[in-house]
């Protein structure tokens, strides 16, 4: 079955600095962009950064996971296994300041997966995973 791409549209406070982080720091294509916004091809998917004045942003929410605070709202990609590694492994060459360093959550159980979550320079929460079986994205 052939996913199709999802678009999600999300404030920046700094369009320069959010730019260069998704482009140079993730590795996003950038496509069309205008004075406000800016389009990047993440991960296959349209992801669009759209300029919002400091002032509008809201304060930051976490739920406890795992005895970790993860940051809600969150939005991401669920990688290949081997993928994963090698991106935790680039990020961390590159200094991203890990919200939640990359771990393993369920090893050995039904659902293993590695996780890590990391902010933008706007402070949008994104969590990268992977599964060890990727059959398992969604069993309880």
């Amino acid at each position: 079955m052939k996913i199709p791409p999802f678009h999600l549209a999300i404030p920046v406070s700094d369009l320069h600095k959010a730019r260069k982080f998704y482009r140079d720091i993730l590795g996003c294509g950038e496509g069309r962009s205008s004075d406000h916004w800016v389009d990047f091809n993440f991960f296959g998917h349209q992801l669009v950064i759209h300029y919002k004045p400091p002032s509008e942003t809201e304060k930051a929410h976490t739920n406890p996971v795992d005895g970790k605070n993860v940051p809600v709202p969150h939005f991401g990609v669920v990688l290949e296994w081997d993928v994963f590694q090698e991106f935790s492994k680039l990020l961390k060459s590159r200094d991203i300041d890990f919200v939640i360093e990359p771990y393993i959550r369920f090893e050995g159980e039904v659902g293993e997966q590695a996780t890590m979550f990391f902010k933008d320079p706007s402070g949008n929460a994104l969590e990268f995973k992977a599964f060890k079986d990727p059959d398992q994205l969604f069993a309880s």
